[in-house]
């Protein structure tokens, strides 16, 4: 009789272990896995089910106590290591990698699309496999728990509270030769965005890079605005402050007008509105985003508001309807030309608008969480923008 081939299983594959170098304050996805505030950088990586940081002694015990790390490392015990290792005083954070990836018996590692280059140009010279992931490196934080929810709702209560205190400080201006006035001095962008921020670290969050921009700068999305602000122009006023004590952002944009407004600008401001509460209510557990955002597309149409590019830019609906937010301002999903289905407790913003030079600019922002019957608003302000 023919003998039976013998057969020989293969041991499989271990997957590439996730490793992180960085700081909290950069990185969201250090802080989503550790929970808690670092602001240098440091390692971290994953064996198994276990998440292990490696932290120097300033950091140690604070880590024991606060973080969501299954085990620390104390840093100079494994630079020792490394030493012994290497056979020399002088060796870096790939030597360490190295060491540890040497004692844990991980044969790749995976690491996320903006790990230090040179970390990883290292870590390869030495021998380790390193793989970039594509896309995120934490796909999970696109939905979210019921507790990063009400993390975002926090977030979303620091906007409204800024953006509260702008609406205060254009209401109590004044008119003079056409420039708003507070309290006998010029009310500027910049003057009116350090209005917003200290309001917002009152309650408890950082607001950066805060958009307080009137006029013509307000049909370039993204200008922070400079310069006296004026009556009868329209003026958004976009915050998204960081809570310090979570790191979860909140993000919301109203638009205002002190004075009296032209028909040209009261038929921008209701149309965005229009346009964005259509859009909000299409928001839905397994819905296209792509379609969200083509809502928006065919309420302008239909109203008459068109898009055009020419030599000096673009005009009229020029950015995508919304982004995901949470760790960051901008993250998964998007809400845009881009297909992708919303998932459950994914938070989105909802954030049309339109611009146009000689008009002026109006966007309207709120918060949603995807739920399976609809929308779920995390963000909460009045849609009142004439100012007498």
């Amino acid at each position: 009789m023919p003998k039976k081939k013998a057969t020989v299983k293969r041991a499989a594959k271990a997957p590439a272990s996730p490793l992180l170098f960085a700081d909290t304050r950069r990185s969201a996805d250090q802080l989503y896995v550790g929970g808690f505030s670092v602001p240098d950088a440091f390692l971290s990586f994953k064996k198994g089910r276990k998440w292990y940081a490696v932290l120097n002694q300033l950091e140690y015990a604070r880590a024991l106590k606060e973080s969501r790390f299954d085990e620390v490392l104390p840093l100079e015990l494994w630079l020792e290591l490394t030493r012994e290792k290497f056979q020399r005083a002088k060796v870096g954070y790939a030597e360490l990698v190295a060491t540890l990836a040497d004692e844990f018996e991980i044969g790749s590692f995976k690491v996320p699309g903006d790990f230090p280059s040179s970390l990883a140009f290292n870590l390869v010279e030495l021998g380790i496999k390193v793989d970039v992931c594509e896309g995120s490196l934490f796909p999970a934080r696109e939905r979210k728990s019921e507790e990063e929810l009400a993390m975002i709702r926090e977030g979303n209560r620091c906007s409204a509270i800024g953006i509260r205190a702008a609406e205060k400080a254009i209401r109590q201006s004044v008119v003079k030769q056409g420039k708003l006035q507070l309290g006998g001095k010029v009310l500027t962008s910049e003057r009116l965005r350090s209005i917003i921020e200290i309001a917002c670290l009152e309650a408890g969050s950082l607001s950066m890079d805060t958009i307080a921009a009137g006029g013509d700068q307000a049909c370039d999305p993204h200008c922070a605005g400079h310069g006296p602000l004026r009556a009868n122009e329209l003026i958004i006023v976009d915050v998204f402050p960081r809570v310090s004590k979570t790191g979860y952002h909140g993000d919301m944009t109203r638009t205002f007008l002190k004075g009296k407004a032209n028909e040209a600008q009261k038929g921008i401001v209701e149309a965005v509105l229009k346009a964005q509460q259509t859009a909000i209510q299409k928001v839905k557990t397994g819905v296209n985003g792509k379609d969200v955002h083509g809502s928006v597309l065919d309420t302008f149409a239909e109203l008459g508001y068109e898009t055009r590019r020419g030599e000096k830019g673009a005009e009229g609906f020029i950015h995508g309807t919304g982004h995901g937010l949470g760790l960051e301002v901008h993250e998964a999903p998007r809400v845009s030309i881009v297909s992708n289905k919303l998932k459950r407790n994914a938070v989105v913003t909802v954030e049309p608008g339109l611009y146009y030079p000689g008009v002026g600019g109006c966007r309207i922002e709120d918060v949603v969480a995807v739920r399976d019957d609809g929308p779920e608003l995390l963000s909460k302000y009045h849609y009142r923008w004439q100012i007498k």
